[in-house]
């Protein structure tokens, strides 16, 4: 096999993996909350091949070798963590963070992180005069003591922007019942995806080395604010995601010929004698 085609080959399954990627991002344009992915490539066994000396010419204005690669691989996806734009919804339970932290919510087996903040009580099965506050996917929202978050039943619930939820009574009673833990981003590299638009630290990690649990000094605003009423809206853009899909296409339309005329070529030499 020469070098063409293992550089065509190569390069098809890299855009075959690129073209996915975009289309993730595409699926999830609606989706509050998810953030966009982006993916990295690489060249292939790159080296600079000799010409013989007898290229070397007084009049070449070049140095004598040409660059030999084998195509590109996929290095790399990371989420781009930009803020999406936001949506009024009027919903006290819709929550939206200005700024770059993350809500915490209770996994499976771990604890998820993620900015999606389209929140909703649900009965509480640990106590029945309780109500639970979940995420769209029913996990428990947590607490700054990572505890699911539960209050009466009985009441008109507000959240302002330090997070912290206030119930008032029938009576008129005021009184804070949970502070949602909102933890800020400091390192996002060290984030795994893991669906249902959570993320997790990664292994080896604590959540120390990703987020910033330093709380703000005596009179200083916290970085980050939680607005009720709004949800945070997916940061893909549609007309990129487009031009980068149409791209990505003719690009592997290319590879695809290269490979043709690679094999024409072989086939050529093959059934040549002499």
């Amino acid at each position: 096999m020469n070098n063409s085609m293992i550089s065509a080959m190569v390069s098809m399954n890299a855009l075959q993996q690129r073209l996915d990627v975009i289309a993730d991002n595409m699926a999830n344009v609606n989706t509050a909350g998810y953030k966009k992915k982006e993916a990295s490539f690489d060249d292939v066994l790159t080296q600079v091949q000799g010409h013989h000396k007898d290229f070397d010419r007084t009049a070449r204005s070049t140095p004598l070798g040409y660059t030999l690669g084998y195509g590109m691989r996929l290095s790399s996806v990371v989420q781009n963590m930009e803020q999406g734009a936001m949506k009024e919804t009027g919903n006290p339970f819709d929550l939206m963070i200005d700024g770059q932290a993350m809500f915490a919510v209770q996994g499976d087996g771990a604890i998820g992180y993620t900015r999606e903040g389209g929140f909703h009580v649900t009965p509480d099965a640990r106590n029945p005069n309780n109500l639970l506050l979940a995420n769209s996917q029913g996990y428990p929202v947590l607490d700054v003591n990572n505890n699911p978050i539960s209050f009466p039943s009985k009441g008109k619930v507000a959240v302002n922007e330090k997070g912290q939820i206030i119930l008032e009574t029938f009576a008129g009673v005021r009184s804070i019942v949970a502070t949602l833990k909102v933890v800020e981003l400091e390192r996002p590299e060290g984030l795994v995806a893991v669906g249902d638009n959570l993320f997790v630290v990664g292994e080896g990690l604590t959540e120390g080395d990703v987020f910033d649990l330093t709380p703000p000094a005596p009179g200083e605003p916290p970085k980050s604010s939680v607005l009720s009423g709004f949800v945070e809206q997916s940061n893909v853009n549609l007309t990129d995601e487009m031009t980068k899909m149409m791209e990505v296409q003719r690009a592997y339309q290319l590879m695809a010929r290269a490979l043709s005329s690679s094999d024409t070529m072989m086939n050529l030499a093959n059934t040549m004698r002499g």
